[in-house]
């Protein structure tokens, strides 16, 4: 596994024709990542911030917002965008460098073949992401540490949160979501999830309008995340507050009215040791 990473310095930014629309989104998106960083203290002064920059829409969208809000806080921080190419057959991420540097980012591309430690590791007919997102997320953590970096933002949005969520209650047996910020086992760095309440259909609309380049993954099919998806599709069909619902389930939690012993102080059995954890 090699790496070649191309880092480049931050230029102005490029005027870009601001429509009515585009702003309106914006300031629809902004709220609900202005309201999370607020409430889970995301950014703070002297922060460098390592945006991972996957060629979807919701990191495009994350990097956008962010320098928005960098020009608007109170207080100064730096962003850099890094590009892990894991070496998918046919994933064009020279687009995605040349689109970072048109808009004037610093950044830095990194290319580490994972694709392939993935398939050597896969069996027939499993997916590939919880692997991959693993092998993806060390590699940009030590890329953060290695940029000076003190923190890394991911562009989880709401949906994403709320379908982890039911994937760990439906096929793991536990509940957990997505945290808004969380410091990583060795300590190093603060992982945020500034759009974390933000709504994926507003994302999709202003990617569309914003014409990323987008560079979708094309290695798994249809996976249980996908099925969660349809699920929620057709709940909200009948009540759109479904989704918004349980997020907010997810900040109301009452513990007296769950069955984990380790909530209420109640021993289980002789010390609790059979507990999962």
């Amino acid at each position: 596994m090699t790496t070649d990473a191309t880092p480049a310095r931050q230029r102005p930014t490029p005027p870009r024709p601001q429509s009515a629309e585009r702003e309106r989104l914006e300031r629809r998106l902004a709220r609900p990542m202005g309201q999370a960083i607020e409430e889970w203290r995301l950014i703070e002064d002297g922060d460098r911030i390592l945006v991972g920059v996957s060629g979807g829409k919701d990191s495009y969208t994350l990097l956008h917002l962010l320098r928005r809000f960098q020009k608007r806080a109170p207080v100064r921080f730096e962003i850099f965008a890094l590009h892990l190419d894991q070496g998918q057959p046919g994933f064009n991420s020279a687009r995605i460098g040349e689109y970072l540097e048109m808009e004037g980012f610093e950044y830095c591309l990194v290319h580490k073949d994972t694709y392939s430690l993935v398939q050597e590791r896969i069996s027939d007919g499993d997916t590939t992401c919880s692997l991959c997102s693993r092998y993806r997320r060390g590699i940009l953590y030590n890329q953060a540490v290695e940029h000076g970096c003190n923190k890394v933002a991911l562009g989880h949005h709401r949906e994403d949160s709320i379908e982890t969520l039911l994937l760990n209650m439906f096929y793991s047996g536990r509940i957990a979501g997505m945290p808004a910020r969380l410091v990583t086992d060795d300590g190093r760095l603060t992982v945020i999830r500034p759009m974390l309440y933000a709504a994926e259909d507003d994302i999709r609309e202003y990617a569309e309008l914003m014409d990323y380049p987008i560079e979708p993954c094309r290695v798994c099919g249809d996976t249980e995340r996908d099925q969660v998806g349809a699920l929620l599709d057709q709940l909200s069909a009948r009540n759109p507050t479904v989704r918004g619902n349980l997020l907010k389930a997810m900040s109301k939690v009452v513990p007296s009215h769950l069955l984990d012993h380790r909530l209420d102080g109640v021993a289980a059995g002789s010390d609790g040791d059979h507990f999962e954890r």
